[in-house]
Formats: structure tokens, sequence, C-alpha cells
């Protein structure tokens, strides 16, 4: 009897597919054979073969003949994956474990309109917080921290149309209710890269908070850590910005690199 020969396994099929498209990848112009092949560590004829059958499911477009280039169907699934992705998802996760580490109320807010809502949060009876808005729940973009982040990417113009549409009311002796200083602040959040609120919302309770981008670089929504004013701690500002870029890196953001 015949003894049967051992077969390339789908695992070891799925490497090879795989080298192929990072080494696609790493180029912007369409790749001759012989350097993906170079680049990929594998033999010529192997990579032909892969790389024909990637271009028949058009993983890979053969620009001419030997030069291929990654095809429109992983554009097309990645969009698939994005549309999939939403915010709460990606930041659930992260958001219990910066509340088990500070023992505080951590929300994720997105803007509607003039105001942020409340989205999820991740909090226990014992952080302290009289007050613990629930999801759903809303508050003014210049009274929040995380407000004060979706004001600090409007244009002159817009915050001002802000303030004539409010009229910036106030809810505490500390909430900003004066154009000059809400832009002041503004500034600050901006140089920044973060956004307080000193008991501006409601007495006895402050906040901090960054913000999350998503693959083009849109702010999408906030991450904050509410605390009474008085247990509120300065060292879990880094620990919330890196919560928030891990959170930002899911959903796809890069950060342009610093010159």
């Amino acid at each position: 009897m015949e003894t049967p020969q051992p077969a390339k396994t789908s695992i070891q099929v799925i490497e090879r597919m795989t080298s192929l498209l990072d080494a696609l990848a790493t180029y912007s112009d369409p790749v001759s054979l012989k350097e993906l092949a170079r680049v990929s560590g594998l033999h010529p004829s192997t990579a032909h073969r892969i790389l024909n059958d990637m271009v028949v499911t058009r993983f890979v477009d053969r620009v001419e003949p030997g030069t291929y280039r990654l095809g429109m169907r992983l554009l097309e699934l990645g969009n698939v994956v994005k549309s999939r992705l939403s915010v709460r998802e990606a930041a659930l996760d992260a958001m219990r474990a910066l509340h088990r580490k500070t023992q505080q109320t951590v929300n994720l807010s997105v803007r509607q309109g003039d105001e942020i809502v409340y989205i999820d949060r991740a909090f226990s009876e014992r952080s302290g917080m009289q007050v613990v808005r629930a999801i759903g729940g809303r508050g003014p973009l210049h009274l929040t921290s995380t407000g004060k982040l979706f004001l600090s990417v409007d244009d002159v113009k817009a915050t001002r149309a802000y303030a004539t549409r409010t009229g910036l009311s106030g809810h505490t002796r500390n909430s900003i209710t004066e154009l000059a200083r809400l832009e002041r602040e503004l500034s600050l959040v901006r140089s920044r890269g973060y956004a307080r609120d000193n008991e501006e919302l409601e007495l006895g309770v402050r906040c901090m908070a960054a913000g999350i981008h998503d693959d083009s670089g849109k702010l999408v929504a906030g991450l904050s850590i509410s605390a009474p004013a008085d247990r509120l701690q300065e060292d879990w500002l880094d620990d919330l910005v890196q919560t928030a870029a891990r959170i930002s890196a899911t959903l796809g953001y890069r950060p342009m690199p610093t010159v």
C-alpha cells in the first residue's frame, strides 16, 4: 500500500499568503515577483502560485505580468470590519481595567449637537460618587470635560455660535459662563491634549477627560474619570490618556509623528 505523502497544512498555506500580503503592504508601488519572493522568503515558484490564487480571489491585483499590488477586496473587507466596530465595543474592557485601577467612575461619552451623551460607564458603589450619570444622560459641552474636548476641535466661529445658542448657562459657581474664559480654557485643552471639569457641572465632582479618535483622526468620543472633588488624583491622568490612546488604536487611529 502506498504511503500518502505529507500534505501542506492549511495553516502553512495561510502563513505563506500572509507573508506575501505583509510584503506587498510595505510597498506603495507594484512589486515584482522576484522582490516578493525575496522579502517573504518563499521560493519564486511557490510565491507565483499563491499570488495567482490571490489574484483570482481579488486579494491581490496583477498590474502587469510579474508585478503585483494589494487588491481592492482587502479594502472592502476592512470597511466591513470598520462599520461593525463600535466605540463602545472597543472601549469596554479598557474602561473596566481603568476603573479597577482607580476605583472611580469611568465614563464614555459622545457628542450630540450641543451636548454630550453618556453611552457607557464603569463604576461601583465604593467610588463614593453621590451622583452617577445614567447611560443616556446628557450634559452641556462647556460644563463637562468631554464636552470641552469636542469644543476644542471646533473653529472659533463654531465655538462662538455655540455660545450664542446656549447662552453659556451655568450650573454651579465654578461654571464657565463667559466666552472669553471659555476660549482660554479650550486653548489649554488643545495644548495639553486633555480636559478638566472643576466642579463646573456638579459641586463636589471633578472630572478629567481624554479623546478617542477613529482611523481618520476624527474625535469620536471622550473617556473621562469622575471622582469626588477631594479624591481626584493627578497620577490617574497618564493612565487615562494611555487608555484613550489604546482605544483609539483599536479603532485604527495612528497619530501623526512629531517632528
